[in-house]
C-alpha cells in the first residue's frame, strides 16, 4: 500500500487558468461579460445557518455591486433574519432538502454561496456548476472519497464552463500568508525538512448540543433533523473536526510543500464528549503525514475544555524556520509589515474580481485535495492504519453522500462510534478477504 507519488502543484495551478467563454443558464448560453465590469453580483444563499450568514455579511462588505437575492435551507427558521435583513421575497426563499435546487434554478442568480454542513456540498456544488453558477463555498468540501471524486469532476466542468469557484480557505486570501509563502518557495528557508500545524481548541457547541438531543430524545425531531441540526458531531455531515476545522492548518502544509502527502499514519479517540448527545466524532486526532522525500508533518487537533489553544502552523527548513504566516527566522530573516486586511473579506473581493474580469479563480481541486487529507488523517485515526494516498484513492470504498431521496422525517441510523482496532477500513477489508479466499 506504499508508493511514491509526488506532485508539482504549481503546474497544477498554472494548467486551471482558463479563458472567457460562454456559461450555461437556464438551458440558454449567456457570455461570462453578463457578470463583468460594474454588472450586479446576485448571489443566492444556501445554508443560512452561522456559516452561511458570516459568508453573506462577508460578501456583501467585499465588493459594490453586490445583492442577495435568493436564500434556501432545509429549514424555514433559519432564513428569518437573512430575508429581513435583505429584504428577499418570499417566492424567493426555498425551505427543505431539496430547496437547493429550486434556488439554482433561479436565471438571475450568478453567484452561489454554499454554507450547508460539509456533508452535503459535493451534490451541491455538482448542481450549481450544472446550473452555470459561480460558486463560493465553505471548507470543507466533502467527508469521504466518493464526494472528493464528485468535487474535482465538478472543479474539472467549472473549467470547461468558465466558472468561478473559491473556498472558505481565507489563509490563501491573507496578505501575510501570501506573502511569506512567496518567500518559502523561493527558498527562504532552503529545503523543508520538517513541519508542524495544530488546532487544538476547548469545548464547542456543547450548550447546543444538549438541547438538540433534549429535543430529538422528546419525539420533536427526527433521526434525519437531529442529525443535520447537530452536524457537527455526526461524521457523515462534518466529516469530524480533523475536516471541519483542522482542514484549514492542512491545507497551509500543502501550500508550503507544494506537494501533497503520500502516506498517513494517525491516532486519536473520543476523552471527553462521550455522551450520545455528541454524535460518533473523536474529540482529538493526532496525524503523522509523509510528504515526498519521506519528509514528516505532525499534524494534531483538539476540542476538549481546560486545554491549552494552539492554531498555528510551522515549516523548519536546511536555512530557517517560518510560522507560515509573517515570519521567516534563519539565514534569511524577515517579517511581514504590509497591510493585512480581513481575509474572510478578500476572499470574497477576489472572487468577485475574477468573474467580473472573466478570468475566474478556481479552487476547487485544491481544496478537495486539502480535504482528502484531512478525511485520510482521520480514517488512519479511527482504524490505526497507514496507508497511502493512492490506496485510499482508488481502492477506499467509503460513500458517506447521502442518498437522493433522504427525507427530513427519516429514520436514519447513526453509525457507531469508531473504535481503534476494531473500526475496519472499506475496501481494505474486501481485499483481505480476496487473498484469503
Amino acid at each position: 500500500m506504499v508508493q511514491r507519488q509526488k506532485l508539482t502543484r504549481r503546474e497544477l495551478l498554472r494548467s486551471s487558468a482558463v479563458t472567457a467563454g460562454a456559461l450555461v443558464l437556464g438551458g440558454a448560453a449567456v457570455p461570462l461579460a453578463e457578470a463583468r465590469g460594474s454588472d450586479t453580483i446576485r448571489v443566492g444563499v444556501v445554508g443560512c445557518g452561522g456559516r452561511g450568514s458570516g459568508a453573506v455579511h462577508d460578501c456583501v462588505k467585499s465588493s459594490p455591486g453586490v445583492r442577495i437575492v435568493a436564500l434556501a435551507d432545509t429549514f424555514g427558521d433559519r432564513l428569518t433574519s437573512l430575508k429581513n435583513e435583505f429584504k428577499v421575497h418570499n417566492n424567493r426563499c426555498f425551505v427543505g432538502l431539496d430547496a437547493y435546487k429550486e434556488l439554482m434554478a433561479l436565471d438571475d442568480v450568478n453567484l452561489v454561496i454554499l454554507g450547508t454542513p460539509p456533508g452535503f456540498r459535493p451534490i451541491q456544488l455538482a448542481e450549481a456548476i450544472k446550473q452555470g453558477k459561480n460558486v463560493f463555498m465553505e471548507k470543507p468540501v466533502a467527508v469521504c472519497p466518493a464526494g472528493i471524486k464528485m468535487v474535482i469532476e465538478a472543479s474539472n466542468k467549472a473549467t470547461e464552463k468558465g466558472l468561478a469557484i473559491v473556498a472558505g480557505t481565507q489563509r490563501r486570501h491573507e496578505p501575510k500568508y501570501v506573502e511569506t509563502m512567496k518567500r518559502i518557495h523561493d527558498g527562504a528557508i532552503g529545503e523543508i525538512v520538517s513541519a508542524q500545524c495544530y488546532w487544538n481548541q476547548g469545548a464547542l457547541w456543547v450548550d447546543r448540543a444538549k438541547t438538540n438531543w433534549d429535543n430529538y430524545k422528546s419525539g420533536k425531531w427526527s433521526d434525519v433533523e437531529w442529525q443535520i441540526r447537530n452536524w457537527l458531531f455526526i461524521k457523515w455531515l462534518s466529516g469530524d473536526h480533523i475536516c471541519e476545522q483542522h482542514v484549514h492548518n492542512i491545507d497551509v502544509i500543502n501550500w508550503a510543500f507544494d506537494a501533497l502527502p503520500e502516506q498517513v499514519h494517525g491516532l486519536g479517540g473520543r476523552q471527553d464528549r462521550t455522551g450520545p448527545q455528541y454524535g460518533n466524532i473523536f474529540d482529538h486526532f493526532g496525524v503523522e503525514f509523509f510528504y515526498p522525500d519521506d519528509v514528516r508533518t505532525i499534524s494534531t487537533c483538539r476540542q476538549i475544555p481546560d486545554t491549552t489553544n494552539r492554531v498555528s502552523e510551522r515549516v523548519a527548513g536546511t536555512k530557517g524556520v517560518s510560522n507560515c504566516a509573517g515570519s521567516i527566522e534563519g539565514e534569511n530573516p524577515w517579517r511581514y509589515e504590509g497591510p493585512n486586511p480581513n481575509p474572510y473579506e478578500v476572499e470574497h473581493t477576489d472572487l468577485i474580481k475574477s468573474i467580473r474580469s472573466g478570468n475566474p479563480l478556481n479552487e476547487g481541486q485544491r481544496i478537495a485535495e486539502s480535504t482528502l487529507c484531512a478525511i485520510m488523517g482521520r480514517e488512519s485515526a479511527y482504524s490505526r492504519r497507514q496507508f497511502n494516498r493512492s490506496w485510499f484513492m482508488s481502492k477506499c470504498t467509503l460513500n458517506l453522500l447521502p442518498p437522493d431521496d433522504l427525507k427530513l422525517s427519516d429514520s436514519k441510523r447513526l453509525d457507531p462510534f469508531p473504535v481503534p482496532g476494531v473500526y475496519q477500513l472499506p475496501g481494505l477489508v474486501q481485499s483481505r478477504k480476496r487473498r484469503r479466499g
